[in-house]
Order: structure tokens, then sequence, then C-alpha cells
């Protein structure tokens, strides 16, 4: 769905900075998975076949393209190295293997219909020579260097076997149809006048049919047998559960420190924010107060002014209380849920602000994931007001069965950064804590657009 470009926003939006604030939320149903239709036996059967049959086949120009790659490169880079201009062409050459390794998973994962064992990938970090060197010591991309090499013979191989068997079984079947017409060299000796000594055209023709019919009904244990060693050499080289959940070990430990750090930075903000509002609107209260019980005896005229003002700063503290709950997680978001929150929100912001929400009618997520997209969203939305000079802004939120996506776009001046210092950090270690992923495009002069990720998997749903 394109965000709108003029003051007249699509249906499904909700819009704010305004007097009036309308609230159409978009709803999607959840599709009803239909009943696959079981097929007969015999097409079942010709459909796995064929499928094998196509991986072989297709498994060779992917398994040259690879090989050339990968051993040409490998043999540059290592003789370029010397002189460092051969580091970023092995670089280069292991993010090819990468490719070609998620490309022969997806084969592997369609043909034999099983999902493969995990592998892992360390995150890639920092800038120029130091990113080249830590690309360079990640052990997955080896393997995946080495499969597009050792791969290439067993691909060649599979290839003329598969082929072999099929075509040349079935051209043997069809020997009754072709072979008439071939005029017969009297005096050259055929296989089946070899080895019996019959020469009859009829014999040579059951001969030859015979065969053709062994090498067909043998074919579809032949393919399934070579399919199976590829996928085999795929599952010991493209996969590693042990880097993959030590990995996963790693990632989680991340999350844990990210969720304390954004915790224990979201208490410094709260502490901060109280000390310098309610906090002294309090002191001040209290002084009024004993200011007010001295005076009430003597001259009770002059208290009541300072009554007046003392009930104008119980408001005021309340107001900023209220203000700060909302930066944790309002009432709202518990008892009315995501999309009136975001709309409550959205009307805040002092610049307008356009909400689609793409979700489910009454569905709700669990608290951590609503609070986290809660908690991007407000932010985001700060540091537009705060930061970006913008006119106007769009937010727009959407699931999937993998992830609940926010998308929040200004039309500022850009030049937004998640890196330490910045405002947005705090809005990466809040995600970390729940696995999820922010990406930030903000070229100097705008526009801005953040994506936030919040995965459904790993924090629960109701």
């Amino acid at each position: 769905m394109p965000y709108p470009e003029g003051p007249e926003y699509p249906l499904g939006t909700v819009v704010s900075g305004g007097e009036d604030v309308v609230m159409t939320q978009t709803t999607t149903s959840s599709p009803v998975a239909a009943s696959p239709r079981e097929l007969p036996r015999g097409a079942g059967a010709f459909r796995m076949f064929s499928r094998r049959l196509g991986f072989l086949l297709g498994g060779l120009p992917l398994g040259v393209a690879a090989f050339v790659v990968g051993l040409g490169g490998l043999v540059i880079g290592s003789v370029g190295s010397v002189l460092v201009f051969g580091i970023p062409v092995l670089v280069g050459v292991l993010a090819a293997a990468g490719w070609f390794a998620s490309v022969e998973r997806r084969r592997v994962e369609a043909v034999t219909g099983r999902a493969l064992p995990p592998h892992g990938y360390r995150a890639s970090t920092g800038t120029g020579f130091k990113a080249w060197l830590r690309a360079l010591r990640e052990p997955q991309s080896w393997r995946d260097l080495t499969h597009m090499v050792v791969s290439f013979p067993l691909r060649v191989v599979g290839f003329c076997l598969a082929l072999t068997w099929t075509v040349g079984g079935l051209g043997e079947v069809l020997y009754v149809a072709w072979s008439w017409p071939i005029p017969r060299d009297e005096g050259k000796r055929g296989l089946l006048d070899l080895m019996f000594g019959i020469s009859s055209r009829a014999a040579d023709i059951a001969f030859n049919t015979g065969i053709g019919v062994v090498v067909l009904a043998t074919a579809a244990p032949m393919v399934r047998a070579l399919v199976a060693i590829q996928a085999a050499l795929a599952r010991v080289l493209l996969t590693n559960e042990t880097a993959a959940l030590q990995l996963r070990t790693e990632q989680l430990a991340q999350g844990r420190r990210s969720a304390v750090a954004a915790e224990a930075n979201t208490l410094r903000r709260l502490e901060r924010d109280l000390h310098d509002g309610p906090q002294q609107r309090l002191v001040r209260l209290t002084m009024d107060l004993e200011t007010v019980a001295r005076r009430l005896d003597d001259d009770p005229e002059r208290a009541r002014p300072l009554v007046a003002d003392m009930i104008s700063q119980s408001h005021e503290a309340l107001t900023e209380l209220r203000a700060l709950s909302r930066g944790i997680a309002p009432p709202i978001l518990a008892d009315r849920g995501l999309v009136p929150a975001l709309t409550a929100a959205a009307a805040r912001c002092p610049v307008p602000v356009a909400l689609t929400a793409e979700l489910p009618e009454g569905r709700r997520f669990a608290p951590a994931v609503e609070n986290t997209a809660y908690f991007v969203v407000t932010e985001a939305l700060t540091n537009v007001a705060k930061h970006a000079g913008a006119e106007r802004c769009w937010v727009r939120v959407r699931v999937d069965e993998r992830a609940l996506s926010v998308e929040v776009r200004d039309d500022g001046r850009g030049g937004a950064h998640p890196g330490k210092g910045h405002g947005l950090a705090g809005l990466v270690d809040r995600l970390a804590a729940v696995e999820g992923r922010l990406d930030v495009v903000s070229p100097a002069g705008g526009p801005t657009t953040l994506t936030a990720e919040v995965p459904l998997s790993g924090v629960g749903e109701r």
C-alpha cells in the first residue's frame, strides 16, 4: 500500500494533528487452509519422480556456475592475498558461496519435503578492512565454499546417470518405433547375436525393449538414490547444528543484555523525569501546605490564593504523571489493544500522523509484542516531533505469520541514525530484547523510513 502524498488519505487511516480524529481500521481475515486434494498413487509417484529428475538436471548449470566462481575466486584470491587485492576477492567469493548455499538449501528442502537442520552465520559488524577479516573468519562461509567445489563432480554424475536412465530407457522402450527405418548392415553382428547367436529382427526388438523396460523400472530408485547423495552432502556441509545452537545462545545472551540495558535506560529516564517534574511540584505543594496551615488561623483570606495555586499544581503533577506512564505502558494498551493505543498516541503527536493498521479484527498479541510495538511507535513519533522538522508522518502496522511489522515514515530533514548516542539507540536495545530488528533509511534531506519487526514466536501469543 503506497503512502498518501496529498492531504486526502486512503480508507483505513487515522489522521491526527487537527481538531478531528477519524478512525477506520483496515482488517484482514485469517485464510482457511484448504484441504489438499489427494492424488492417485501413480500420479503422486510420477510427480515425485519428475521433481527429483528436475533437481538433478537443473543442478548441473547451477553446479557449473558455482564451481567456476568458487574455484576460480579461491585461486585468484589466494594468489592475490600476497598483494592485498586478493582479500576483497576472497570476501566476494565467500559472499557468493553464501548465496549459492541458500539456493541449494531451498532446492534440497523442496525436493525432499523436509527442512534441513539449522545453520548459523555470525552477524556482520564493523566496516572496511575489519569487516573483511571478520567475514574471512566465518566458518560456515568456508563450508559453503567447500560445497561449491565438492558438489560439482556429484552434480555431473547425477546429471549423466539421470539423463541416461530416463532418455536412454525411453529410447530402448520405443526401439520398435524408430529402429525400422534404419538399414541393417548384414555383416555387422548385434549384441544379441554376439551373446546368444540370435540374429532375428523380432528378437532384437524384443531384447532392446526389455532392456528399456528394466532401465525405466529402475529409474525411480536410481534417481532417488542420486538425490539422497546430494542431499546428504548438503546436510553435512551446508548445516551446522552445533554452530547454530552456539549462535542462538549468543543471540539470547545479547538479547538479555539489551533488555537489561533498555530497562536501565528506561528507569534512569523515568527517575530523571520524576525528579525534574512531579517531584518538584510535590515539594512546592508541601511548602504551600505548610504556609496555608500557618495562615489559616491568623489570615484566612491570604491563604485562599495559595489553595487555588495548590490545586493547579496538583492537576499539573497528575498530568505529568500520566504523560510519564504513557511511555511505559498506558492502560488503554492493556484494556483495548494496540490499535486504540496507537490511535491515542497519534492524536497526541504535534505532527499530523496518518495511521494505517492492517490487522485482523479483534486480534490481540502477547503483551511483550504489543508493548514493544507501542514503544517503537511512540519513540519514533517523539523523535519526529523533536528532531525531524517534518510536516507529516505516516505509521503503518501489519502482521504476517512470523512477525508484527511497524513502519514510521516522515517527510523531515533526514539524517536519523540508530547508533549509540542517537535518539533511536533505545529502540535497538528494546527490539533486541524480543529478538526483533530495526532498519532505518534516512538520507540527508529526507525522507526517513523506520521499519521494525517484532517476532511473534519466542514471545508468545494470547
